[in-house]
């Protein structure tokens, strides 16, 4: 693996340096709250126009589209699993970062950041949630050659330390 993983805490809508953001999507791809609704409103509302013809999504599933007004040329949509409601729980959030990853990787994306997927209103347990994404990132880099940099943007200092 050639590529650089960060991790630092941040507004997932201001990673200018980014080819892409990854949006924690709801199924419908719509504007809502926490990463959806922080990215939909800097983003503008062509990103929610664009994403309509892509909905709906299953727990696992990731879709891209064009940034908008972000300053990111992607935004990768992935619906995270609601833990408790969607089961296995593990493989479904783990697919989340495998399918944008192979995304990226299909669209010569070289860096893109991460959210922490269900870890907020879907009610993943964080400390689980950070071991399925570093892990799930680290097996799947070796086949995404163009991937140099991924980074996770954690909205607080706890989710950061994890």
């Amino acid at each position: 693996m050639n590529a650089t993983l960060e991790c630092r805490q941040g507004d997932i809508a201001r990673q200018d340096d980014m080819d892409a953001v990854v949006n924690a999507a709801n199924a419908e791809l719509r504007p809502g709250g926490g990463v959806a609704g922080a990215l939909h409103r800097a983003a503008g509302p062509e990103l929610d126009r664009a994403c309509r013809p892509l909905a709906p999504i299953r727990p696992g599933e990731a879709v891209i589209t064009g940034a908008c007004d972000l300053p990111n040329r992607h935004v990768i949509h992935c619906l995270g699993p609601v833990y408790g409601v969607d089961e296995p729980a593990d493989e479904l959030l783990a697919a989340c970062y495998r399918n944008a990853l192979e995304l990226a990787e299909a669209h010569d994306i070289k860096s893109l950041a991460f959210p922490a997927i269900s870890a907020g209103a879907f009610g993943y347990p964080p400390a689980e949630a950070a071991r399925v994404a570093l892990a799930t990132v680290i097996a799947t880099l070796p086949d995404c050659p163009h991937i140099e940099r991924v980074r996770f943007v954690l909205f607080d200092t706890q989710s950061a330390e994890l």
